[in-house]
């Protein structure tokens, strides 16, 4: 059962597709205080709270402070409150009382959860403007169900998008990329997708080309297809000033830009210099960013990244003159510790500088309103804008589409990457978690920068993290400028990366399967082990996840180990791959056991009376066929799966 009610005069997002009449009366579960601008519930003592989507610390969301901000915030340590998205439901969970609640708003929302007080949940807004949404059923993932069936299906991605893809920032020549696709394939490691960071723009212009490193670039695309390699490109949210740019001139005379109060563009900046943004909440202007993308998909590129779309702000022109006259005010002073850290402040917190989000204005559904009142659905406009575009520039085919920033919404036009972790094991930690999360939200096409963005990533930590990430839908190796190379032929254990990224492309019969079944049906591709095991124990569980319907994942997550302790809710049977063709079974029995696994090993538990398929490891994705299929079995007939085939590539 789903109930609709309202409080103030909320801004539409269009996150919710179907039409559900507003409820009289209160709001089940919660105290309404229009003072506080607070919703209030009592937690029992045994209560769970499970959702928010892509947010730092546990499944279990219970214990800490979560903001509703879509934030540029590259250091994601537990003391953050806000990523780069806003999705805003939740469940409630425990023996006594199960039920849903999504917040729609585009606005900042604050989610304490037992953080000021450990037995009580306390949702509070900026504005006391929302639909709040309350959804009943028989379980957890009952009501995960039907809160996916109002939002509308998830994003389906062309097949090949479940293959191995390589990125950096920045693969600077069409030369670089080719050294990458010949050292793949010289290491025998199946690749699919090599990604475009920033520099391959003409001077980060959005829908240009730099001729120079990347001469003749249709050709140049043609070449790497034929080599069974996609090249994918990154698209910002900033449209550089620059006259002659055609891009720029059209937005200006078109009337596509966000605007000041008094009507000026605003000029803001990001990697190519001074920018303006397109207002891509109103109609006209997503459908002229939109058909840009047609630029690229002429010369034969079928996948694209939206980034930056938050929108991240290095500075506005206004901020920055008020920051060079204030540092002025400092030049010959004495300048102690209150002084010295307010001047040093100037410049830390200029980029994302919380007054520059209401200094914009969008023209949205016939009103002028402030950018801040609007901030966490702009990401999800840009990425619609794509997705719109291509129903248009591309009506047969599917495009690979997935962005940095996003709100519920933004689920049906592409996936998501959890933006520029850090090569820390803590991280690699938090992408298992996030996983669950994102499957309630929608974004069932998603993944983690392998191996983390930041920092020098460690062979150790690299294998174990590929050793996850084969598992989820967006498996990309990525890492930035500045840091130690990470490609997987750049390491001493070329055999075991090549095993790892051969037994993904094994797996892909069962995720495609899996994940086409969880969209068409609106379920979960991963979930936490206690929506589907009634036991105490399994509720207590944050590093081991349910993958589809077959496969309990236990990754192992912590330097130098050998093992790690597993909890089996019923009897599991463990297989033990050192690659395609060449691991153990064992069943074990239901308990905590510890389970060795060397570094070279991946550890996948098959549920009982459920199957997995694995097919022949490939060069690519062109090779992964249903024929031929070998399955590992647990008290199953090989019959008893539901194999999803489809061509891959039409819509549907």
């Amino acid at each position: 059962m789903i109930r609709k009610f309202r409080i103030g005069d909320p801004i539409p997002t269009d996150a919710v597709v179907m039409d559900i009449e507003l409820s009289e009366g209160s709001i089940p579960y919660f105290d309404t205080d229009k003072e506080a601008k607070e919703l209030a519930l009592f937690l029992e003592e045994d209560d769970k709270v499970f959702g928010l989507g892509e947010t730092v610390r546990g499944i279990n969301k219970r214990g800490w402070l979560y903001v509703s901000n879509n934030s540029d915030d590259p250091n994601h340590t537990e003391n953050k409150h806000s990523l780069y998205a806003s999705q805003n439901f939740l469940i409630v969970f425990s023996k006594k009382k199960t039920f849903g609640i999504y917040i729609d708003t585009p606005g900042r929302v604050s989610f304490d959860i037992g953080y000021t007080f450990h037995n009580k949940m306390s949702i509070s807004f900026e504005d006391f403007d929302a639909d709040i949404y309350v959804i009943d059923g028989d379980s957890a993932e009952d009501i995960v169900s039907s809160f996916r069936h109002i939002i509308g299906r998830s994003y389906i991605p062309p097949k090949w998008a479940f293959g191995f893809g390589q990125s950096r920032w920045s693969y600077l020549t069409a030369d670089e990329v080719r050294e990458v696709a010949d050292k793949y394939q010289a290491a025998g490691i199946p690749i699919d997708m090599i990604y475009l960071d920033i520099d391959y723009m003409e001077r980060y212009k959005d829908f240009t080309i730099d001729e120079k490193a990347f001469p003749n670039f249709p050709e140049f695309v043609k070449e790497m297809k034929n080599r069974g390699i996609h090249l994918v490109p990154i698209i910002d949210a900033g449209v550089k000033i620059e006259d002659g740019y055609d891009i720029y001139e059209e937005g200006v005379s078109g009337d596509y830009f966000v605007k000041k109060e008094n009507g000026e563009n605003l000029v803001a900046a990001v990697w190519p210099g001074k920018v303006h943004f397109p207002d891509f909440l109103k109609d006209e202007a997503r459908a002229w960013f939109g058909s840009k993308y047609k630029i690229l998909t002429d010369v034969g590129i079928e996948g694209f990244w939206n980034d930056m779309n938050e929108p991240a702000i290095f500075y506005t022109e206004d901020h920055l003159n008020e920051v060079f006259d204030q540092i002025d005010t400092y030049k010959g002073k004495n300048l102690g510790v209150r002084e010295f850290f307010g001047f040093r402040d100037l410049i830390a917190h200029i980029s994302n500088n919380e007054a520059d989000y209401k200094r914009f204005y969008h023209e949205y559904k016939g009103r002028k309103i402030r950018h801040d009142k609007v901030h966490n659905i702009f990401g999800y406009n840009m990425t619609r804008a794509a997705g719109e575009a291509f129903e248009k520039i591309s009506p047969d085919k599917r495009i690979l589409m997935f962005s940095r920033s996003s709100f519920i919404g933004a689920h049906r036009y592409g996936g998501i990457w959890c933006g520029d972790n850090h090569s820390w094991w803590s991280h690699l930690l938090m992408n298992i978690q996030e996983m669950p999360a994102l499957s309630m939200t929608g974004f069932l096409y998603s993944g983690a920068d392998i191996g983390g963005f930041d920092s020098d990533v460690t062979e150790d930590l690299l294998l174990r993290w590929a050793a996850f990430g084969i598992f989820t839908p967006l498996f990309r190796n990525h890492s930035a400028e500045g840091t130690r190379r990470q490609e997987f032929y750049r390491f001493e254990n070329i055999p075991a990366f090549r095993n790892i990224v051969n037994l993904r492309y094994a797996l892909v019969p069962y995720l495609y399967s899996e994940y086409m079944k969880a969209v068409l049906n609106d379920r979960m591709l991963f979930k936490p082990l206690c929506f589907e095991y009634d036991d105490d124990r399994s509720s207590q569980i944050e590093d081991q996840l349910l993958l589809g319907e077959s496969l309990m994942l236990a990754p192992i997550y912590t330097q130098n180990a050998t093992g790690r302790y597993v909890y089996l809710p019923e009897d599991m049977k463990l297989i033990r791959f050192r690659s395609f063709d060449d691991y153990d079974e064992e069943i074990i029995e239901k308990g905590d056991h510890y389970i060795e696994a060397e570094l070279d090993e991946i550890l996948v538990f098959v549920r009982k009376g459920h199957v997995l398929p694995l097919a022949e490891p490939s060069k690519g994705m062109g090779d992964v066929t249903k024929d031929d299929l070998s399955y590992i079995c647990f008290e199953a007939e090989p019959s008893s799966y539901e194999l999803y085939t489809d061509d891959g590539i039409s819509r549907i």
